[in-house]
C-alpha cells in the first residue's frame, strides 16, 4: 500500500499539511504516517541537563502529535493514520521516513526559525534530500 509521510510539528501549518495529506490518501487509497521529531535541548550546565533528562520530552512530543491528528482527522474513518514519534532532527526524521514513502507533505512554516522567510529550514532540507515527491502546504 502507499504510503504519504507528513511532518507535524504542533503548528498550524503542519495541521493544514496534514489535512492536506488526509485527503490526498482519501484519493489515493494511501496511508499517512505522521511523523514529530523532538530533541533535547541544548545546555550549558549539569544542572541544566539534569532537568533536560528529567523532562518528559517523549511523551509530551507523543501527546503533541495526538492532538494534531485527532483535530485534522476529526470526523475522518477512510484514511489510516499512523503516528510515529522520532527522537532527532526534524529534516533527518523526515527524509529518513520517506524513504519508503511516495511522498512527503510538509508545511511551508514551522514553529522555529525566522518568519518573514517564505520555507523554513525544515522543509527546505526535506524538499532537497527526500527520496519521493514532496508537497510543500502554505
Amino acid at each position: 500500500m502507499e504510503t504519504i509521510v507528513v511532518g507535524v510539528d504542533g503548528s498550524e501549518a503542519s495541521v493544514r499539511a496534514l489535512r492536506w495529506a488526509i485527503e490526498e490518501a482519501r484519493l489515493r487509497g494511501a496511508t499517512i504516517r505522521a511523523v514529530h521529531a523532538w530533541s533535547y535541548p541544548r545546555v550549558s550546565t549539569y544542572h541544566e541537563a539534569a532537568h533536560a533528562l528529567a523532562a518528559p520530552l517523549a511523551e509530551e512530543a507523543e501527546a503533541v502529535l495526538e492532538r494534531v491528528v485527532q483535530e485534522a482527522a476529526e470526523g475522518e474513518d477512510d484514511v489510516v493514520i499512523q503516528q510515529v514519534t522520532v527522537e532527532g532532527p526534524a529534516a533527518a526524521a523526515l527524509v529518513e521516513a520517506s524513504s519508503d514513502a511516495s511522498l512527503l507533505v510538509i508545511g511551508s512554516r514551522g514553529l522555529g526559525g525566522f518568519s518573514g522567510l517564505l520555507l523554513g529550514s525544515v522543509s527546505h532540507q526535506a524538499a532537497s534530500h527526500a527520496s519521493c515527491a514532496v508537497v510543500i502546504v502554505r
